[in-house]
């Protein structure tokens, strides 16, 4: 029988310094791609995806992170004293029930592996997706609603993957192919970062994973990987063979807000795609284009 997934992880203690000074006293995460920080774009997916409690590993100067799910009661009475109900919808949008909401410190930067590690005792003995709040894709369903209807079917440990350029593959976890069924491949073996003349294949993780508690097991052994950091595609390739591993290759398009460029070509798609201001960002970005 397959666990139901009911528990994410998002990995936020990142320093954020590519965004330097915006970064200097505001957590990264809470740079706003449109209308809502880039933490709640992430925390939206995994609701839309079912998942009821979110796990934040944190590190020190990230309490605005905490502050924007929890309830604000001052503004909540000031909004209804003037009569606000679309702006107290708004608000409703971001409050998550308490209980549902834990953090947990990672106290030195030692990789993504070693962040999602500090979940373990939160996490206990039940599968859990992990999302990075770098990473958003614009689809019509969301990413990681897409990965667990696949999960349904297959169990074990689901990564997003996308295609990359072949020059591209020394960025990201690069999967070794057994067999490709639809939008499935079965992973036959995990690199990270290979030179792209060393890359088994294209076909890159991004920032979305449903994982099986044992990965825990294999990161307690805190071996560090490509870049001194304790990798977390490392374990996971320590998983193949003893559980299902399937790579997933999702519908929509991927922005790296980790990356400046990245961050504003994701913002001008977002806003193009709002429902309430995309045709008149259209016209705006037309007339910037040809002035």
């Amino acid at each position: 029988m397959i666990q139901p997934v009911r528990q994410a992880v998002f990995p936020v203690a990142g320093l954020g310094s590519r965004f330097l000074p915006a970064t200097k006293a505001m957590p990264k995460e809470m740079l706003t791609l449109v209308d809502r920080p880039l933490i709640q774009h992430a925390v939206d997916e995994a609701k839309a995806a079912g998942i009821e409690r979110f796990i934040f590993v944190t590190s020190r100067g990230k309490g605005s992170l905490e502050d924007h799910f929890d309830a604000n009661n001052d503004l909540r009475r000031s909004l209804e004293s003037r009569g606000k109900k679309r702006e107290i919808e708004l608000l409703d949008m971001t409050e998550i029930e308490s209980g549902r909401l834990v953090f947990t410190r990672q106290r030195e930067p030692l990789g993504l592996g070693h962040a999602v590690w500090c979940a373990r005792h939160l996490v206990n003995n039940e599968p859990f997706a992990v999302l990075l709040a770098d990473d958003v894709v614009l689809a019509k369903k969301p990413c990681l609603q897409q990965m667990m209807g696949a999960y349904a079917t297959v169990g074990g440990n689901v990564l997003a993957v996308v295609d990359v350029p072949r020059e591209h593959t020394s960025r990201y976890g690069i999967l070794d192919v057994a067999k490709t069924d639809g939008r499935l491949a079965t992973v036959k073996g995990l690199v990270e970062k290979p030179k792209p003349e060393d890359a088994p294949s294209t076909l890159s993780v991004i920032g979305r994973y449903i994982l099986q508690p044992d990965i825990f097991n294999k990161l307690e052994a805190k071996k560090a990987g490509a870049g001194g950091e304790i990798q977390l595609t490392d374990s996971i390739a320590q998983l193949i063979g003893e559980q299902p591993v399937h790579g997933f290759r999702y519908e929509g398009e991927r922005y790296d807000c980790g990356d400046r460029v990245g961050f504003i070509e994701a913002n001008a798609a977002f806003a193009l795609a709002h429902p309430e201001i995309g045709s008149k960002v259209r016209v705006a970005l037309k007339r910037l284009l040809e002035t």
